[in-house]
């Protein structure tokens, strides 16, 4: 049985890191949050990038630790079962768990490294977060002189073709097809578990809200994701 797995914020609430969509998510709670992360506000508004390297500062993805539900797909791939893990989440925390990079589609990308929009020169967070500690505000990149912004895929930029692709073509080959964590609101990502379904695949929803595609589901699982998971990965690898 060939697994191909969907993660999403929901997965790593339990680690400290909220999400943004759900009852609690920062959305709601800051509805301003989402321009930090937009690509035509951070490019034109040097007070934007300011809050948004803040943003990344604090940001408790920094400091986070896996949980179970991260351990348990661990499981699933030493059990031979996962095909390709593609997650929504820049937090790292697949990696972190002991998943294989190989293995791990981030269609987001990653917090964890920084790029200059203008010669697309590449450093780290933490030597752009040195020198706001340094007293830069909007730190520049030494090269060119132009913006730089971590390495995640902002709203209003495309998702990398080549991850997008690799994923399409996991979710193709799978037999069974598992969203955790996930809205299934954010395009293109949410498409793919109507694709998983058009293909002949199971489709099973772990989420603790309902989704656009609950409907389409084998089944819907409600309960606490570090519960759920590690409980449905037990029963797939068996």
């Amino acid at each position: 049985m060939l697994i191909t797995v969907m993660t999403g914020a929901g997965i790593s609430t339990e680690s400290g890191i909220p999400d943004y969509r759900g009852p609690r998510g920062l959305w709601r709670r800051d509805p301003d949050h989402e321009k930090l992360v937009t690509i035509g506000y951070y490019l034109a508004d040097p007070e934007i990038r300011r809050r948004s390297w803040e943003f990344r500062r604090g940001n408790p993805a920094r400091d986070a630790a896996p949980n179970g539900a991260h351990r348990a797909l661990v499981e699933l791939e030493r059990a031979g079962r996962l095909d390709r893990l593609i997650t929504q989440n820049v937090d790292g925390l697949h990696q972190r768990a002991g998943s294989d990079p190989e293995r791990v589609l981030e269609l987001h990308g990653n917090m964890f490294g920084v790029v200059c929009v203008g010669c697309g020169g590449r450093s780290t967070l933490d030597e752009a977060l040195a020198r706001l500690d340094a007293g830069e505000d909007d730190p520049a990149c030494r090269e060119c002189g132009g913006i730089l912004k971590t390495t995640t895929v902002m709203f209003g930029e495309n998702l990398p073709e080549e991850v997008v692709a690799e994923a399409v073509e996991a979710t193709e080959r799978a037999e069974v097809f598992v969203a955790i964590g996930t809205s299934l609101q954010v395009m293109p990502a949410a498409s793919l578990a109507a694709l998983a379904v058009r293909r002949g695949a199971r489709l099973i929803v772990v989420n603790a809200e309902p989704t656009p595609y609950d409907d389409l589901a084998a089944e819907v699982i409600r309960d606490p994701i570090g519960e759920a998971v590690p409980r449905l990965v037990a029963r797939l690898a068996g």
